[in-house]
């Protein structure tokens, strides 16, 4: 395939991510979903937002077979994504739980690329840092403006 091939491959997955259902669905993803347990998975994916949940995980996934199957390559996929990278970070610590209780196949493509990306887990590792990091300093921040609203 061609780089002009793979470009606008890429062009149609930024154009999918586009699309208002899975726009929401990334927005609760990214704000809201921050499982630290099996149960909080468990709650989310059976609960009002378990079509967020699988279409977001899903939609990355469907990428990642783009790219293990050789449609793009993965250089050029990660200098164009980095949202793989995110979703990942959230459920990589319940990885093994989830697939017990959900399937072998949870996200597996999307783990496939995660590890055929130089430095992936160590990407992921950083970008769970950061995101929990973020999610503290917001909390103190909320914690502080209520006590000075009391």
């Amino acid at each position: 395939m061609s780089i002009q091939e793979e470009a606008g491959l890429i062009l149609k997955l930024y154009e999918l991510r586009r699309e208002e259902t899975l726009r929401e669905a990334r927005d609760w993803y990214f704000r809201e979903f921050n499982p630290q347990s099996m149960a909080d998975f468990s709650g989310a994916i059976m609960g009002d937002h378990s079509g967020h949940l699988r279409m977001v995980v899903t939609y990355w996934d469907m990428a990642a077979v783009l790219v293990n199957r050789g449609a793009i390559d993965v250089e050029l996929f990660n200098d164009a994504n980095g949202e793989h990278i995110m979703v990942f970070s959230k459920i990589e610590p319940l990885l093994d739980e989830i697939r017990k209780a959900y399937g072998v196949g949870f996200a597996v493509n999307l783990e496939k690329l995660i590890d055929a990306t130089p430095d992936g887990r160590k990407r992921v590792a950083g970008t769970r840092e950061r995101m929990n990091a973020i999610r503290a300093q917001l909390a103190g921040h909320n914690a502080q403006a209520a006590q000075q609203s009391a």
